[in-house]
């Protein structure tokens, strides 16, 4: 075989496309959708996709589809190759089935694969798929049961109308019971025509069929930080379920039908255990989350039937101590219900918008406990080991639905105050003659910020001073750290995290006869770790997609710096004050004899924010950014 020339051919045959970005077009993406009474659905999934370029060939030269063998069956139908040529060649030789790659869950997922081989650009792969069951495994009594969806009669579906490759036509259609009174909602779709999502439904005997279909769909350039695709292009939501409380009661009744927040004899002593220095009911709400947080790991293993939305019960948590969301949220209802509190299990969506239609958008379990006067709090303890926090401010403006006997509708979680995030830098230095910056600077943060600056000491004791002396080698290489002192990290619940240096830089400020030049320490975003804001790109002037931070942060800086010697002039950076709900910023300068004091605030409202907030966000970001890389001048 000649390579030259057969690299040549496949070369000659690229160029002679049309230039394209996209490796791959999707010509045509059909979806069939038949429910039973059960809520068993059949789905028939045919796609026809054309490789662009080498890389489209690599992406297409073999196909995957995940399913998970407890609660699924998948089977590929067609696959054939139409090369550019014109000619036809059938590749369903043989369909291989493998244990999908898995990190920290390991509950048994699975993937089917066919060997398309090798393709040439322009060659266009047909390929047709049949799947019937849902995503997660419940309890089921027979071999069919485990197809039926864990809301038995009832059917859901989440369909992505967008595509990180172009798609000239999409169609997706369902066939349901009339009866079952199926409700449907089209999500963040534009008005214009080349986005209009054409719906037609038909009467067939007791049937209704509703069909779907979106033309030229092209991808999203997604901005920097955008929300998930879904909050933010073309999706389809349907549920025959009637509203939330419905889904509310059934979720509670699952979990109770199960057992699974008895708390056992064991349980019941290590609570009583923990609670002993418990002063009020708050004290023990505390206890046990951290407690949970702290001592259950978090480790899916395939515990057999059980999975998805049925919690495993109080005994299997406590004598593994492991699991993944739910076991550690069933633990913590398991140990609240022993300490005499009303207890709830509660389903969430991690960094996704839940919308109003009952799909199931989930992918997070946690706790809802009711105190004495009534109201709900809700506890995380999945995403609060060694956190000060009970419900994590990472998940502010979060969507959630309680587990109750008599139903709870959807609720957000609030914003979170910047002030219960704090992160505040003081600094008292000196500078000398030789422009040697000697003195202290101290860190002090709450909330999410506190946990934050926390992670240095997530490793090895040895490795801490390491770790904290990078903080601030990272700005001041030169430094030479004499004494660092910090919080009982053991002790987290007890004190807000505090890490103090005492440090001398030499050659720190440039001197020259009358003039002094240097960058406040402080201003030059030292752990800037607990300042997620600043990893954000502040030089595009707009945006049009709405944007997420880790969470909502107050940042407080002061300096007092002495001066060598009374300095008359002072000249320092300009930035624009910021004052805005969703982000404001403000600075200081002043002298007083030969002490220079420097201080500055910014402040950061949300962990969500919409497009038109981000000329105040960046204007943040950017005036930060250039006090820290911006020196004062002072003359005498």
């Amino acid at each position: 075989m000649d390579l030259r020339k057969l690299f040549i051919t496949a070369m000659l045959l690229a160029l002679a496309l049309p230039a394209t970005a996209q490796h791959k077009t999707t010509l045509y993406d059909s979806t069939c959708v038949v429910m039973e009474e059960s809520g068993l659905s059949h789905v028939i999934n045919h796609q026809r996709i054309r490789a662009n370029d080498f890389d489209g060939c690599r992406d297409l030269a073999t196909l995957k589809v995940d399913y998970d063998p407890l609660s699924a069956y998948v089977e590929f139908r067609q696959v054939v190759v139409h090369h550019r040529d014109g000619s036809a060649e059938d590749v369903l030789l043989r369909v291989y089935d493998y244990v999908a790659p898995a990190r920290l869950i390991y509950w048994g997922a699975s993937q089917k694969m066919v060997q398309v081989g090798h393709l040439d650009p322009g060659d266009e792969v047909e390929y047709t798929t049949y799947r019937k069951g849902f995503t997660y495994a419940l309890l089921g009594d027979n071999e069919d049961d485990k197809y039926v969806p864990p809301m038995r009669g009832h059917f859901y579906d989440i369909v992505p109308f967008w595509s990180d490759n172009p798609v000239n036509k999409k169609v997706y259609s369902v066939s349901v019971l009339t009866s079952k009174n199926l409700r449907f909602e089209l999500y963040n779709c534009m008005a214009d025509s080349i986005c209009t999502v054409k719906i037609d439904s038909t009467v067939d005997g007791d049937r209704t069929i509703y069909t779907f279909t979106k033309t030229g769909i092209q991808p999203l350039k997604r901005e920097p930080a955008a929300l998930a695709n879904n909050d933010i292009q073309c999706k389809l939501l349907l549920s025959t379920s009637p509203n939330w409380q419905a889904k509310s009661i059934w979720f509670y009744g699952v979990n109770e039908d199960y057992g699974s927040f008895v708390p056992t004899p064991e349980v019941q002593a290590k609570v009583n255990e923990l609670l002993v220095p418990a002063k009020n009911e708050q004290d023990s709400i505390s206890i046990l989350t951290h407690w949970v947080a702290d001592n259950i790991r978090y480790a899916g293993i395939s515990m057999g039937p059980g999975e998805g939305y049925t919690l495993h019960n109080a005994q299997m948590n406590y004598t593994d101590r492991c699991g993944v969301c739910k076991d550690k949220a069933g633990m913590l209802i398991a140990m609240l219900r022993a300490a005499g509190f009303k207890a709830y299990a509660a389903m969430t969506m991690a960094h996704e918008r839940i919308d109003r239609i009952p799909a199931d958008q989930f992918n997070h379990s946690v706790c809802a406990v009711q105190h004495r006067d009534g109201r709900f709090e809700m506890l995380d303890p999945t995403w609060v080991p060694n956190v000060r926090e009970l419900w994590s401010s990472a998940e502010q403006q979060q969507g959630y639905l309680m587990g109750l006997p008599e139903g709870a509708d959807l609720m957000y979680t609030p914003l979170s105050a910047p002030e219960k995030h704090y992160v505040k830098i003081t600094g008292n230095s000196t500078i000398s003659a030789d422009g040697t910056l000697s003195g202290t600077i101290t860190i002090t943060a709450e909330g999410q910020s506190d946990a934050a600056v926390r992670r240095i000491f997530n490793c090895r004791t040895a490795e801490w001073k390491r770790n904290m002396e990078r903080e601030l080698l990272r700005i001041a290489p030169a430094a030479r750290i004499t004494k660092i002192t910090h919080t009982d990290n053991d002790r987290y619940l007890e004190h807000p995290v505090t890490i103090t240096y005492t440090y001398t830089i030499p050659k720190y400020a440039t001197i020259d006869g009358k003039t002094i030049a240097f960058t406040p320490l402080t201003a030059r975003n030292f752990f800037s770790r607990a300042m997620g804001h600043l990893n954000f790109d502040a030089t595009p002037e707009s945006r049009t997609q709405p944007f997420a931070d880790a969470c909502s942060r107050l940042v407080d800086i002061k300096e007092t710096i002495t001066l060598p010697a009374e300095y008359k002039q002072l000249h320092f950076p300009f930035v624009n004050g910021v004052a805005d709900p969703a982000a404001s910023f403000g600075c200081q300068y002043w002298m007083e004899g030969n002490t220079l004091t420097f201080a500055e605030t910014a402040m950061l409202g949300k962990r969500v924010y919409n497009a038109t907030d981000w000329n105040c966000f960046r204007q943040v970001v950017a005036n930060q950014k250039l006090l820290a890389n911006t020196p004062v001048i002072l003359t005498k």
